[in-house]
C-alpha cells in the first residue's frame, strides 16, 4: 500500500474505580451475591464499555455484509454463487431469518454489498459499497489486491462511524466465506487447518475433504502472508475485510459489539490483532457449530451466551442473545438494593 493504513485509537476499557463501583451497585441487588449468574459479569462490561455505572443500548443496529468469493470456482461449497445475489434479495424483501429476528427485537438491520457478483437497483436497505464483484482465486491469485482490502478496510470504518444508536451486530452472507474465514484462523491462529474447516452450506464427507484439499493448497500459495493485514489481503473475502475496518471504528466509539459466529468472529480476530484493544468491547453471542470457532473462542478467550448449534450467519445468533444484554441494563437499572427495599442483606444484619 502507497500509505499506512490509518486505523482508530481504541479506548481501553479498564477502569478500577468503576469497576469497583458497578460490582458493588450489583452486589447490593435484592439477591444473593452472584445470583444472576453471568448476567452480572455481562451488566459490569456493558458499565465498562460505556464508562458508567447505569448502561443503556440505544437504537441498535445490524449490517449484514454479503461478497463473493472467487475460491468458490473450486467447488469448496455445497451452493453456487448465485446464492450469494439471490439471498441479498431475500433480505431486501424482508424474508431471511436476520429479518424475522431484527423485526421482533426491533432492531434496525441494512445489507451492504461489499462485494457481490451481481448489481442491484436501489433500495433503502441496501448500503452499496461495492469493491469489486467478487473477490479474486485465492489458489491462483491473492484474493484482494492491496488497494482493494485497503478500501474495503476504509468502506467498514465510514459504515460503521455513521452509525446511529450504541450497539452493533455484523452480520456476514457469502458463498464460501467459511473457507475464507477457516484460511484466516488457522494462519493468524497458528492452528492446524483440519480444526479450522468445517462443512459451511453443508458439504457431504467428500465435499469436506475436498474443501480441505483446496484450502491447504491456498495456505501454500500464500506461505509468505502471515501479518494480519497480508493474510486479510491474500486469503480473506471482501465483506470480512469489510467488517474488520467495521468493528474497528465502532470499537473506537465505545460501541458494544455484540458478535455473532465463527465467520464475525474471524473479522474480530483480524481486527484485533489490527487494533488491539478491540476485544474488549465485544460480547459473544453463541457458539457456532461450525468446528473452527471452538478454536476460535479459546484463542479469544471468550465464553459465548449461548449454545444453540446454529451455523447460519447473517447475525443471527447474535440477535438471539440480545435479550440477555437488555436484562443485564434493566436490572442493574432499575432492580431495587437492599436498603431500598428496607430489606436485611444478611443473618447478621437481621439480627442487629
Amino acid at each position: 500500500m502507497s500509505q499506512p493504513l490509518l486505523l482508530p485509537t481504541i479506548p481501553d476499557c479498564a477502569d478500577p474505580a468503576l469497576t469497583r463501583q458497578l460490582q458493588q451497585v450489583i452486589d447490593q441487588k435484592t439477591k444473593p451475591l452472584g445470583a444472576l449468574g453471568r448476567l452480572e459479569t455481562l451488566a459490569l462490561q456493558l458499565g465498562l464499555i460505556q464508562g458508567c455505572a447505569n448502561p443503556v443500548i440505544t437504537q441498535p443496529q445490524i449490517r449484514v455484509f454479503a461478497a463473493d468469493h472467487g475460491l468458490t470456482r473450486h467447488g469448496t461449497s455445497a451452493y453456487p454463487s448465485a446464492v450469494t445475489a439471490q439471498m441479498v434479495h431475500n433480505f431486501l424483501q424482508g424474508g431471511a431469518a436476520i429479518n424475522v429476528f431484527a423485526r421482533q427485537h426491533n432492531i434496525g438491520l441494512q445489507v451492504v454489498d461489499a462485494g457481490v457478483d451481481a448489481e442491484f437497483t436501489y433500495h433503502p436497505a441496501l448500503l452499496d459499497c461495492k469493491v469489486r464483484r467478487g473477490s479474486r482465486d485465492a489458489l491462483s491469485e491473492a484474493a484482494m489486491t492491496d488497494a482493494e482490502c485497503r478500501e474495503a478496510l476504509e468502506q467498514g470504518m465510514a459504515l460503521a462511524e455513521q452509525l446511529p444508536g450504541n450497539l452493533f451486530i455484523v452480520g456476514e452472507m457469502g458463498i464460501g466465506n467459511t473457507s475464507a474465514a477457516s484460511l484466516l484462523l488457522a494462519r493468524l491462529g497458528n492452528i492446524p487447518l483440519a480444526g479450522c474447516v468445517g462443512r459451511g452450506t453443508g458439504l457431504d464427507d467428500d465435499g469436506l475433504r475436498h474443501k480441505q484439499q483446496v484450502l491447504a493448497q491456498v495456505l501454500q500459495r500464500h506461505h509468505d502472508a502471515r501479518t494480519p493485514l497480508a493474510a486479510l489481503t491474500a486469503l480473506g473475502g471482501l465483506e470480512i475485510a469489510m467488517m474488520v475496518g467495521a468493528l474497528i471504528q465502532a470499537a473506537s466509539q465505545r460501541r458494544i459489539l455484540l458478535m455473532d459466529g465463527f465467520i464475525a468472529g474471524v473479522a474480530l480476530l483480524v481486527a484485533e490483532q489490527l487494533a488491539p484493544g478491540v476485544r474488549q468491547y465485544a460480547v459473544f453471542a453463541h457458539h457456532s457449530a461450525e468446528p473452527g470457532h471452538e478454536h476460535l473462542l479459546r484463542l479469544l478467550n471468550a465464553e459465548p451466551l449461548l449454545n444453540m448449534k446454529m451455523r447460519l450467519g447473517e447475525g443471527s445468533g447474535a440477535v438471539l442473545a440480545y435479550p440477555l444484554l437488555q436484562s443485564a441494563c434493566a436490572f442493574l437499572n432499575e432492580m431495587a438494593s437492599f436498603t431500598d427495599a428496607g430489606i436485611s442483606e444478611s443473618n447478621d444484619d437481621a439480627a442487629e
